[in-house]
């Protein structure tokens, strides 16, 4: 019989034989399943079958021992033991699944008439010249060479100096800009910012609470203030989403502007523009900047959605124009989806890091070539030699979805597969319930499938050692699983190796989703400590409480006199850390604080945290002082 994955594209495959699976090895599920041999009315094997067999190993006769006491003592239970397993077993031999018919090579009989469609037939004979291997080595340089220029031009014409990521800011959270923000000076430049963002920075969001005087904000772009005359924005807002809206640059082609640094500031104005809501802050803050009208900057429209569509193009033409053998097909997706999400739809850092790239390929390729051997090469063969429309159709539609990860699946309010996330954004755990019951519902329709061609006691061994491996992986002290979602793809892809429709829309989604999680962030661990989980999310320790409280604080003393306190140091910790108005004002561990230097008539936040050898725990909630003295007590929790 032909390999199918050495088939000609122009000659229909033959009949995928599923019992070539390496199956000639003898395994523990062919002696589990002596379960299920037949036997007498009394569940006896006789002993004239038994001596006919031949000598077996030590799991096969364990096995039929165990059903023939079972059978004896226990004949009903043994009964509906051996008819569970005759239907989980499925077909003896193994068999295939009927060969796929194309819907849109069909004979249709309305009334009296019949209507023939050769929609799929007529396209392999219109496009059988394109599909000499010499055309398809001449078109691929083609698009080397052009894919190179596309690049260029999109990252490689304007100053490396001037990229700048969508959450880049001037200011630092919390108190990582040091004391009154000296790690983060200037606060005040006459020279002019030139700067290029990336497109789609809207869509870039705080993946954890953050406080900004006495508000906390989440799932949102960080942007205070943008709201007076002159659009002047804090200086921890993020600089890409905050020249969206105000209007400097579009969302869907990123570009250039500039921007200067104005310094102080008081009464940060929120606004609504261009699809995007700031927040405001009624106090001072040291650093602000303001966008400029014009820049000097060239070359500075985002092409990934030209790229998209040129690179839609060119996989489209593959599956129906120039057809090549199965195998090549699989392996020009891989390059393109790899490729268009590191230099186009997610770089991993403006300009693309071609060499972090070229890192990940190499080891993509062989996971790549585990999953042609594992599950595309049963599939695809068979939709691309008879059906390539509907192939394109099935295999395209899921695998850009896939590709564009950032843009489609991302969406859902579930950022991380983590029970910590899970309840973080509003919406997740519906999002979750209704993604788990689909998820389930395929298994269930995948399995029902498997089980049809006899592979279903294989699988399933081998999908339960996999479960053990993973749990055994969970419990180590110290750790956590991440199911990274090139993760994802590697466990399930061997599930789809049945040449269905369902099949080859799975197929492509999840590599692309592989493609996704290993171009834009590479291979990161199954397994990752609690601290590389936090992100920049509370770390879970003790709070420092404030002595003045709403009860004691003295709104008739003049703010000049005014003094406020707090609580001793717990044991383990050296000092404190006080922000006020989201700058840090004092470290040391004294347990008062003189308000002596602030602006009378504005409003102040205060915010408290423990250190210890330099290094700052959580913060607590803030307290804010209004203008007319009152003193309001933070929230419990930290910030």
């Amino acid at each position: 019989m032909q390999d199918p994955s050495t088939a000609s594209s122009s000659t229909p495959p033959p009949s995928f034989v599923l019992h070539e699976r390496d199956s000639h090895k003898l395994s523990a599920e062919r002696a589990l399943l002596d379960l299920a041999a037949p036997s007498s009315e009394s569940g006896v094997v006789p002993v004239l079958e038994q001596e006919q067999r031949p000598r077996s190993s030590f799991q096969r006769r364990f096995f039929t021992n165990c059903s023939s006491r079972l059978a004896v003592h226990h004949p009903r239970t043994h009964l509906w033991i051996k008819r569970v397993v005759l239907y989980v077993r499925g077909p003896r031999p193994k068999e295939d699944l009927p060969p796929i018919k194309p819907l849109l090579d069909r004979k249709h009989r309305v009334r009296n008439h019949y209507i023939c469609l050769s929609f799929e037939s007529n396209l392999l004979k219109l496009t059988r010249p394109f599909t000499v291997p010499w055309l398809f080595a001449l078109l691929a340089a083609a698009y080397i060479i052009g894919f190179a220029f596309f690049a260029r031009a999109q990252s490689f014409l304007t100053p490396a100096e001037s990229f700048i990521g969508c959450t880049s800011t001037y200011w630092l959270p919390q108190d990582q800009c040091g004391l009154d923000g000296q790690q983060c000076e200037p606060f005040q430049e006459d020279d002019p910012f030139t700067f290029r963002c990336p497109a789609q920075c809207d869509n870039v969001i705080l993946q954890n609470p953050r406080a900004v005087g006495d508000e906390q904000i989440a799932f949102v772009p960080l942007l205070v203030g943008g709201g007076d005359a002159n659009h002047t924005y804090r200086a921890d807002s993020f600089i890409c989403a905050a020249a969206i809206q105000a209007g400097v640059i579009p969302r869907s082609r990123g570009g250039c502007g500039s921007l200067r640094l104005v310094g102080n500031f008081t009464d940060f104005l929120p606004i609504t523009a261009n699809g995007l809501s700031s927040i405001g802050f009624p106090s001072v803050f040291p650093s602000s900047f303001r966008f400029l009208s014009t820049t000097t900057l060239s070359h500075c429209e985002d092409l990934r959605d030209d790229a998209l569509a040129f690179n839609i193009l060119i996989t489209c033409a593959l599956f129906l124009v120039l057809r090549p053998k199965p195998i090549i097909l699989f392996w020009s997706l891989v390059c393109i989806g790899f490729w268009h999400v590191v230099l186009f739809s997610q770089p991993m850092g403006p300009p693309p890091k071609i060499d972090v790239a070229f890192g990940t390929f190499l080891p993509a390729l062989f996971i790549a070539y585990a999953f042609w051997r594992l599950a595309f090469r049963f599939v695809l063969p068979e939709f691309v030699a008879k059906a390539p429309l509907e192939s394109c159709v099935l295999y395209l539609s899921g695998y850009w979805v896939g590709v564009l990860y950032n843009l489609t699946i991302d969406k859902i309010p579930i950022s991380r597969l983590l029970a910590s996330d899970i309840n973080k954004r509003p919406g997740g755990l519906v999002a979750f319930i209704i993604i788990l019951v689909i998820v389930v519902a395929l298994v269930i329709n995948q399995i029902r499938v498997i089980r049809k061609t006899g592979w279903l006691p294989y699988y399933a061994m081998w999908y339960i050692f996999g479960g053990l491996v993973i749990m055994v992986m969970a419990l180590l002290p110290g750790l956590q699983l991440r199911l990274h979602h090139y993760i994802i793809p590697m466990a399930l892809l061997p599930g789809t190796a049945w040449p269905t429709r369902l099949s080859a829309i799975y197929q492509g989604l999840l590599l692309g989703m592989f493609l996704n999680g290993g171009a834009a962030f590479g291979f990161d661990s199954i397994l990752q400590t609690p601290e590389e989980l936090k992100q920049d999310a509370p770390m879970g320790s003790v709070l420092p409480t404030f002595l003045s409280n709403s009860t004691n604080f003295n709104a008739s003393i003049p703010l000049v006199n005014q003094t406020i306190f707090w609580d001793a140091l717990p044991t383990g910790w050296d000092g404190f850390s006080l922000l006020v108005d989201d700058v840090q004002r004092y470290a040391g561990s004294a347990l008062n604080y003189s308000l002596a230097a602030l602006e009378e008539g504005i409003p102040h936040f205060f915010r408290l945290a423990l250190t210890f050898n330099g290094q700052t725990a959580d913060f607590t909630m803030p307290a804010t002082l209004w203008p007319n003295g009152t003193w309001v007590d933070p929230l419990p929790g930290p910030s």
